[in-house]
């Protein structure tokens, strides 16, 4: 790693950085990885991703477990986090995939004891494994002869409400509902419409017997890439290809709210921990903070220069005042204790701004939210959203929230990212679109949501080697597949088309760059040599993955201590 310092070349790789709270340190004998260390080709292997889950003894000690995958094989060993060594020799299971590669995986919440744990795994040929990697007893693979779907396995995660059922989604832009106490069809399931609505449509299984899938959802046009479950479970967000993120009642099955990109595809999504507030990232370089019940994009954060793959909500930290003042705290289990998500209809009801400010539940106003993002630039990111950039309208001139910083006693006071750079990359997007009627403007929208006015066509290999020539960084691309059932399948059925990507900038959903604030980043540090892939908040540190295949821990202030093994 490189030197303890925090200043030097912006190329240094960083042991520690620090944030209002203090300073998070790398704790380099909690690394995790392939216990050969053998370097390896990351570019050829898939993302490496990171699962957590924690089990209690009966004795009223917890134990927390790790997952992650390197190349073809899958680990999972007991994490400890800040304070012991990691003991790579022992993992508690270790599987090596020939022919296929894990590409996600997600342990059950539910069902965990101190000595069996259920953990789902997906693969790049479409099938879904559940193992218990503690007893070794149970593996039940579905999709096996893959008749379901042959496409790869992009995000899996097991339903909130029904613990006994996961959901799948594919590259092929279509998900489905697994019970795993079903098997699947020796044959090509046949299935019958159930629902449909502004782009997706839902299926359900013609048999006469129940088996997998329960369902199958269509959704937009090209890969789903990411979904998660709102905190009170009631709510999915999905980010595709097509740029678009939707939001839906996943009980009823309708369509709460959409967002657009600034362009490309968005890549991930995290609920913040009252569900108030959505944010992705993407191919655009840019963090998109979507309000759940306004409907409305309420800023952006710029400071990647790369595609961003990770977004997520830090349940640890945030700004929480009452009537004796502000303090920086909280923790998940507050955050869960009331599982409220603000609907639309709930906040009308309520009446003023003043009681849309979500409340835990011990009654605390939640004023800061901080969340992180990792990107393919390598680079780490931790921004703060205030209530002074929330409350700011949506037509509101461009506002960097440096200037706001003086105002606001929960504020960042730092800013890592250099302000002349940052001015000359805002600066050029928005005269670029600030002339409406100029031939250059409309050729670079055009271009842009190329995906969206094209049924189901991702961009060619020309497109793209043409839009990377116009980037000062490198980008790694990745062809989503074209499925021609999928297209059939919403033909025969009349689903309804999105939105014109051109129609919808300028929008609530798709709002210029000088219409909304512009976030800079708490934090930017460069933290690893290959693209990061997976970022964890946890209550002692954050965890950080890159595609090298090395798993990082990082303490928070005060946390890290002196190690020794067990």
């Amino acid at each position: 790693m490189a030197a303890p310092s925090e200043g030097g070349s912006k190329d240094e790789l960083k042991t520690h950085f620090g944030t209002r709270e203090g300073t998070y340190k790398l704790m380099p004998l909690s690394e995790y990885s392939k216990p050969s260390r053998v370097a390896y080709n990351g570019q050829t292997n898939t993302p490496v991703k990171v699962s957590f889950v924690k089990s209690n003894d009966g004795n009223g000690s917890a134990t927390d477990r790790i997952c992650f995958n390197v190349g073809r094989e899958l680990y999972v060993y007991v994490y400890k986090g800040v304070k012991k060594a990691v003991d790579l020799t022992k993992p508690i299971d270790k599987r090596i995939y020939k022919g296929t590669l894990p590409t996600c995986h997600d342990f059950n919440q539910h069902y965990v004891t101190s000595d069996s744990v259920l953990l789902l795994v997906g693969f790049t040929a479409g099938q879904v494994q559940l193992i218990d990697p503690i007893k070794k007893e149970i593996s039940k693979l579905y999709n096996e002869e893959r008749m379901i779907d042959k496409t790869k396995v992009t995000c899996i995660k097991w339903i909130p409400q029904s613990p006994n059922q996961f959901l799948v989604s594919h590259a092929s832009g279509q998900m489905y509902v697994y019970n795993e106490e079903l098997p699947c069809g020796l044959a090509a399931p046949h299935y019958q419409p159930f629902k449909s609505g502004e782009g997706f449509s839902i299926y359900t299984c013609k048999t006469k017997s129940t088996r997998n899938p329960l369902y199958r959802w269509i959704v937009g046009q090209g890969a789903i890439h990411e979904f998660a479950f709102s905190p009170c479970s009631v709510y999915l967000a999905i980010v595709s290809q097509d740029g678009y993120l939707r939001v839906y009642n996943y009980n009823s099955m309708e369509v709460i709210g959409t967002m657009k990109s600034y362009f490309g595809g968005l890549l991930c999504v995290s609920w913040s921990p009252d569900g108030r507030f959505i944010v992705t990232g993407g191919e655009d370089d840019l963090v998109t903070v979507w309000s759940f019940h306004e409907r409305r994009v309420v800023c952006r954060g710029q400071g990647h220069k790369s595609w961003v793959n990770v977004v997520s909500f830090d349940f640890y930290t945030s700004c929480v005042c009452d009537d004796m003042g502000c303090d920086f705290n909280g923790s998940e289990e507050d955050y869960h204790s009331s599982r409220h998500c603000h609907t639309k209809e709930s906040v009308q009801k309520n009446g003023s701004d003043s009681n849309r400010n979500s409340l835990d539940g011990n009654g605390l106003n939640i004023t800061s939210y901080r969340f992180g993002s990792i990107g393919q630039d390598t680079m780490l990111c931790l921004w703060d959203l205030t209530e002074d950039i929330i409350k700011q309208s949506a037509g509101r001139s461009r506002t960097s929230i440096s200037t706001l910083s003086n105002s606001a006693s929960c504020l960042p006071r730092c800013n890592s990212l250099p302000n002349s750079q940052k001015r000359n990359s805002i600066g050029n997007d928005v005269s670029a679109h600030a002339e409406g009627n100029s031939n250059a403007n409309t050729h670079q929208i055009q271009n842009a949501v190329m995906n969206a006015t094209n049924k189901f066509a991702t961009l060619s290999v020309a497109d793209r080697k043409e839009s990377q020539e116009k980037k000062e960084h490198k980008r790694n691309f990745s062809l989503a597949s074209r499925n021609t059932d999928k297209v059939n399948m919403l033909k025969s059925n009349h689903v309804k088309p999105v939105d014109d990507s051109i129609k919808l900038l300028g929008t609530l959903s798709c709002p210029r760059l000088d219409e909304v604030p512009i976030l800079e980043p708490l934090v930017y540090k460069k933290i690893a040599q290959e693209r990061l892939t997976s970022l964890v908040f946890r209550e002692e540190c954050l965890v950080t993955a890159c595609q090298e295949g090395l798993v990082y821990t990082w303490a928070r202030p005060g946390k890290g201590v002196s190690f020794w093994y067990t």
